[in-house]
């Protein structure tokens, strides 16, 4: 072969001939995945705006995995192996907020090309987000409503109201390691959301003035942070998106659009382990 000459993969052992065996594209699904897109209008832009939604719920669909997975191994007293799987959530949220820098290069006047042609559909209505949401906190039994008309996705969402939330999780492994969360926090309605509690405050103050004697919660709460920062940096971007591109109209879902995201920015999943910063 002279140096010049096309390289065939083949002289190195790589397989050519996929007929009757299992390719890259089989494995994946990509004719479906790639045949997923169908734009409802002309407008050159609502490509952009489809593979924006589908990949975020892709990535919403890993997240839901990891949390999934984080919480059981938490609840099996392994909490060390739940970190890695945490600081990959966290992760998920940094490629889910570089993404909203590519919608950002729609304009108005290109979202208006197509807007129409969304009906009463929005992102407010992804079912994927709201079980993200429930399983780390936020939980608003207000917000079934929107799937009552699909019982499978009902029937999940009603589920995981019923689960220890990912910082009940946190809490109940510390109760377990021996430190003194309040026993009304242990036992309380997992299906309400979350409510700052100054007991809960303490244990972590105490955590954090000793990080080496609580080494394991330190690191945990430390995740959590990690996580609910990107995350909090995803409704920022949400809101900044929405705002560029369609300002203060209200949401094609009829949310009240930039008004509502702003006021979801004010919601703490984990407010203790940022009060806790003031105490120290």
């Amino acid at each position: 072969m002279t140096p010049n000459s096309p390289l065939d993969p083949a002289t190195d052992g790589a397989q050519m001939s996929f007929d009757g065996r299992m390719s890259y594209g089989d494995y994946l699904n990509i004719d479906r995945i790639l045949g997923a897109q169908a734009p409802l209008s002309d407008a050159h832009d609502e490509m952009l705006f489809i593979i924006q939604h589908q990949t975020s719920e892709l990535w919403m669909k890993l997240a839901l995995h990891e949390l999934d997975a984080a919480r059981r191994t938490i609840a099996a007293g392994r909490a060390r192996e739940a970190f890695k799987m945490l600081a990959r959530i966290a992760r998920i949220f940094e490629q889910l907020n570089n993404a909203w820098d590519v919608l950002r290069t729609m304009t108005p006047s290109d979202y208006t090309t197509f807007r129409d042609s969304l009906g009463q559909s929005s992102g407010f209505q992804s079912w994927q987000y709201r079980l993200i949401e429930y399983a780390v906190g936020n939980r608003n039994a207000a917000m079934l409503r929107p799937h009552a008309h699909r019982p499978d996705i009902l029937a999940k969402l009603q589920a995981e109201l019923a689960r220890p939330t990912l910082y009940d999780e946190a809490l109940r492994h510390l109760a377990r390691a021996g430190l003194p969360v309040p026993p009304d926090v242990l036992a309380r309605d997992l299906s309400q959301p979350w409510v700052s509690h100054p007991g809960v405050l303490s244990v972590w103050v105490e955590v954090y003035r000793d990080p080496q004697r609580y080494w394991e919660a330190y690191e945990m709460a430390e995740k959590l942070v990690d996580f609910e920062d990107y995350f909090r940096r995803w409704r920022f971007n949400h809101l900044t998106t929405v705002t560029r591109v369609i300002g203060m109209k209200r949401g094609t879902g009829g949310t009240s659009g930039a008004v509502y995201l702003k006021r979801m920015l004010e919601v703490e999943l984990f407010p203790e382990l940022w009060q806790l910063r003031t105490s120290l």
